[in-house]
């Protein structure tokens, strides 16, 4: 494998992408990109502040007065350890409405982009081989279906002692699907060059051998 190396994973919500991410990362020694925390950032940020989630220029504005930062796999907001708070499904929802602001995202990619340095990257999220690393080693988009993403996510939740309903989950999924596929701004969509890989059936450490054989390849 060739040095500095470039992985992006898109895919849908749920789909396991930041914990295949994380292990690729350490398996390969890369740094790690969790896109979708950044926008998790900005969208408990502006629930606290009470922003209008569709007020553009205030989320900009928001956005240049907040600090962020990833210390050894945890979110910080302003110095806060917020890791726990952004992974609420409320938090997931608004991070995909904020999403769709142009100007936001804008601000978001040259930070995003500044990750790709020393041997390398594993960048994860919705638009990681289309926009952000449109010309990484590797594309790939790691695709599951809403049922298996809400039966995850399911499993996960009461692991942690959530009181959390299935069928509100799948909804919640779906929901934001369409917000992700139908948003104008870098949409989720697949990038022609792309190995589109199903984890439906497949365990975590099954989906990460078979990533790592495409990099063999």
């Amino acid at each position: 494998m060739k040095k500095p190396y470039l992985i992006a994973i898109d895919g849908p919500a749920g789909s396991g992408k930041g914990t295949v991410a994380k292990l690729l990362s350490k398996k390969l020694n890369l740094n790690y990109l969790d896109s979708g925390a950044i926008y998790r950032l900005i969208a408990l940020s502006a629930m606290e502040k009470k922003v209008d989630l569709d007020d553009e220029k205030d989320l900009v504005y928001l956005i240049r007065q907040v600090n962020i930062n990833f210390i050894d796999g945890q979110s910080f907001l302003n110095n806060v350890d917020v890791s726990q708070k952004i992974r609420h499904e409320v938090v997931g929802v608004n991070a995909s409405i904020i999403a769709k602001h142009l100007k936001l995202r804008k601000e978001i990619l040259t930070f995003q982009r500044k990750f790709f340095q020393g041997n390398g990257l594993v960048a994860e999220g919705r638009d990681m081989t289309t926009v952000v690393f449109p010309n990484a080693d590797l594309k790939i988009y790691l695709d599951a279906s809403v049922k298996e993403r809400a039966k995850r996510r399911y499993k996960q939740l009461i692991t942690k002692g959530k009181d959390v309903s299935i069928h509100s989950l799948t909804e919640d999924i779906t929901a934001r699907d369409r917000l992700d596929r139908e948003r104008i701004h870098s949409p989720l969509s697949i990038a022609s060059d792309a190995f589109v890989l199903n984890s439906d059936g497949l365990s975590i450490d099954q989906t990460v051998y078979k990533i790592l054989k495409l990099i063999t390849k």
